[in-house]
C-alpha cells in the first residue's frame, strides 16, 4: 500500500457531499447495511452486516456499553440564546461544559470567562469557574445549583453538529450494547450493530465482551488534546482479552473509546488488567497500541485526533490508503455514515 492521504498531519480534503447529513434509516437502510471497508493488506468493499466474515473464530469484539445523555440543554447567557453541552461530571461534583451559539458553533472565548452565568432553559444557573484544558478556552469545568441531569431529562436533548442539520429524537443515537448512561456524545462505531449481527458474531466462534468509557465532547481545536475520560475495564473483560491473546485470536475493539480504554489497562508487556478511573492516555505514532489488533470505526473529520488513534492501531500507510479510497468511492462520514474495519498489518 502507498498512503493516500496526510493523516500524520491530520489534512485531507472533505468535500461536503461526504457528510451524512441524517441517520441511514432516513435513506432507507437498515442501520447493519451501511457501507464497511475493510482493511488490512489490501481494502475490501463491503456491507457492515458482512463484519462476522471478515473476522474469524477465536477473534474478540470489545465494546462500550456506555449510552448517551441528552446532554444539549438550552440556555441564555444574558439576553443571547445559548446551548450548553454538559461534557462530563467531575469528581468533587462539578461539570466540564463547552458553550455553544445559537448557529452551534462554539461560543467566542472573549465572551467567557471565571464566574460567568447561564440560565438553563429551567432557570438552574450555570456558573464557569476555570478553563477545563488551558490554554484551550473551549471547555469550562462549571458548577451547577442542581444535578444537571434533571435539566437533560426534561429539556435536553442529543448533541449535534451542524453538518446535522435536523434533530432527530435519542433513539436515534443509542446502541444496542448502550446500558450505562454517561456519554456526553454516542460510542458511534457501535450504532451499525444490531441484534441479529451479535449474535452471527457469536454464532461464528468470535465473542463479545464490554468496557465502558463514557465520552466527553469532540475536540475541533486544532492542537488541543483528547480530553480526560471516565472508564472502567472489568476484570472479566481483561481476562478474556488476555486469554483471546494467549490463544492466537485477535482484539478488535469498537470505536476509539475501546481502544483507549484497554490500552489505558494494558501494561507494557501487553497484560490488561482490570482498570477504572480516568484516563488521559494520548494514543499515535509514538505511542502505538500494545493490545488491540484492530478497531471498527466510523470515518473522522481532517484536523480530529481521533485519526492519531487509527494510527496507533493500524499505522500510517493503512489509515492514509483506506481514507483515499473512502473518498474515492462515496463513503460517508461522521456518527451516521459509514464505517471501517481497520487492522494492524501482519
Amino acid at each position: 500500500m502507498s498512503t493516500g492521504v496526510s493523516v500524520l498531519d491530520r489534512s485531507f480534503p472533505l468535500p461536503p457531499q461526504r457528510h451524512a447529513t441524517a441517520p441511514p434509516e432516513a435513506r432507507g437502510l437498515a442501520r447493519d447495511e451501511v457501507r464497511l471497508l475493510v482493511a488490512q493488506d489490501d481494502i475490501v468493499h463491503a456491507r457492515f452486516r458482512e463484519l462476522p466474515g471478515h473476522l474469524r473464530a477465536g477473534d474478540l469484539v470489545v465494546v462500550n456499553n456506555s449510552a448517551v445523555m441528552t446532554a444539549a440543554v438550552d440556555a441564555r447567557l444574558g439576553e443571547q440564546p445559548v446551548t450548553v453541552h454538559f461534557s462530563t461530571w467531575l469528581d468533587d461534583g462539578g461539570w466540564v461544559v463547552e458553550i455553544r451559539s445559537a448557529e452551534r458553533t462554539p461560543f467566542p472565548d472573549d465572551g467567557l470567562d471565571a464566574g460567568t452565568e447561564l440560565l438553563l432553559a429551567d432557570g438552574s444557573p450555570v456558573v464557569l469557574v476555570r478553563p477545563w484544558l488551558p490554554p484551550a478556552r473551549r471547555l469550562w469545568v462549571a458548577r451547577t445549583a442542581v444535578d444537571p441531569r434533571v435539566s437533560m431529562a426534561s429539556h435536553g436533548r442529543p448533541i449535534t453538529y451542524a453538518y446535522v442539520p435536523q434533530r432527530w429524537s435519542a433513539d436515534y443515537y443509542t446502541t444496542v450494547f448502550g446500558r450505562l448512561p454517561g456519554s456526553a456524545e454516542m460510542p458511534s462505531a457501535a450504532r451499525p450493530f444490531t441484534d441479529r449481527l451479535v449474535l452471527d458474531l457469536l454464532t461464528s466462534g468470535i465473542a463479545v465482551a464490554p468496557v465502558t468509557l463514557h465520552t466527553g465532547v469532540s475536540s475541533p481545536e486544532t492542537g488541543e488534546p483528547p480530553s480526560p475520560e471516565r472508564f472502567v475495564v472489568p476484570a472479566a473483560t481483561a481476562r478474556q482479552v488476555d486469554a483471546t491473546k494467549a490463544a492466537g485470536g485477535r482484539v478488535i475493539a469498537v470505536g476509539t473509546t475501546v481502544t483507549r480504554a484497554l490500552e489505558s489497562a494494558t501494561d507494557r508487556q501487553g497484560s490488561t488488567h482490570a482498570r477504572s478511573g480516568w484516563t488521559d492516555l494520548v494514543l499515535g505514532a509514538d505511542r502505538p497500541a500494545r493490545v488491540v489488533d484492530g478497531l471498527i470505526t466510523g470515518w473522522h473529520a481532517p484536523g480530529a485526533s481521533h485519526l492519531d488513534l487509527l494510527v496507533a492501531v493500524a499505522g500510517p500507510e493503512i489509515v492514509g490508503e483506506s481514507y483515499a479510497a473512502a473518498l474515492e468511492n462515496g463513503y460517508l462520514w461522521h456518527e451516521f455514515g459509514d464505517s471501517a474495519l481497520l487492522m494492524r498489518p501482519v
